[in-house]
């Protein structure tokens, strides 16, 4: 059976939204389940719903990634979105094609920064774990590239304030309180350090918008079930290493089903545990004290 690739898709016959070529307008920082089923799902709704007409350039933050599959799929993969809407039970399948391609800046680092320094260039999303986002002033500018995240992005904001354009949107996923606050505080802090000047500090503060995020999606990731994803290739009719699985309700929709429930409880339903004649229920926990 062939691997997913735009070839692949005709042969197979898929009917669904594809986008082949586009400029990139999105330099993404992480290329895990999380992103491909949260933000690279949204550009690629924006791009059949509204015609964004937009591609995301991938850079796996490390120098171990997944750079050779994504590519050798064209940075085509299957996402399936599970759970329930509006009560409905919910399990639908779309083929993402925002990607472009991803790069490995162990070894493409020229080429991120030409991407970074490209006039099409809107956003900068990342989500390098809890521990992307932490200041280490050992990084030095001339690294090629700098090792952390946030020193990696204060090198190529550089390139592009020094290119003479105009500033973009910093999308930070990572899961920590203002993470675009605390991303922009190491950037000023590696500003200072390396000596880059008070123009190009105005620059970031006047021309670049550092957005806190907060995750709305829950994303269990890729299949572990041997027969479940045997099921899934046979159904697609190719081969995917990057089938991703999210649930389909957001993280705010369930939060108002669950208040709904508590306030029906406090009102007089009974819960399942009462139904079934459990008036106590103890939970455990290792490495809890109370």
């Amino acid at each position: 059976m062939n691997i997913l690739n735009y070839k692949t898709l005709e042969e197979v016959g898929y009917k669904g939204y594809i986008l082949k070529n586009a400029p990139v307008k999105v330099l993404q920082f992480g290329e895990g389940n999380f992103l491909r089923a949260f933000v690279d799902y949204w550009f690629d709704m924006a791009n059949e719903k509204v015609g964004w007409n937009g591609k995301v350039a991938v850079v796996q933050p490390i120098s171990q990634g997944l750079t050779e599959v994504i590519n050798s799929q064209e940075g085509l993969y299957t996402l399936y979105l599970r759970g329930s809407e509006n009560g409905e039970k919910v399990d639908k399948k779309r083929v993402i094609s925002v990607i472009d391609r991803c790069y490995n800046p162990y070894e493409d680092w020229e080429d991120v920064k030409r991407i970074a320094a490209s006039d099409d260039l809107e956003y900068i999303a990342s989500n390098t774990t809890e521990a992307g986002i932490v200041y280490d002033g050992a990084y030095k500018k001339d690294d090629c590239p700098p090792a952390s995240f946030p020193a990696k992005l204060t090198a190529l904001l550089y390139e592009r304030f020094k290119a003479g354009k105009k500033g973009i949107t910093v999308l930070s996923c990572e899961l920590i309180d203002n993470n675009g606050k605390e991303l922009k505080k190491c950037v000023e802090k590696h500003i200072d350090d390396w000596g880059l000047g008070d123009d190009f500090k105005d620059w970031i503060e006047k021309e670049n918008l550092f957005c806190s995020t907060l995750v709305d999606r829950i994303v269990p990731g890729r299949v572990r079930d041997a027969e479940l994803a045997k099921k899934m290739t046979e159904e697609n009719g190719y081969e995917d290493a990057l089938i991703d699985v999210a649930e389909s309700e957001t993280i705010e929709s369930a939060s108002d089903r669950l208040i709904d429930f508590v306030i029906e409880v406090a009102s007089g339903r009974k819960t399942k545990t009462e139904e079934n004649g459990f008036r106590e229920i103890s939970i455990f926990k290792d490495g809890v004290v109370l």
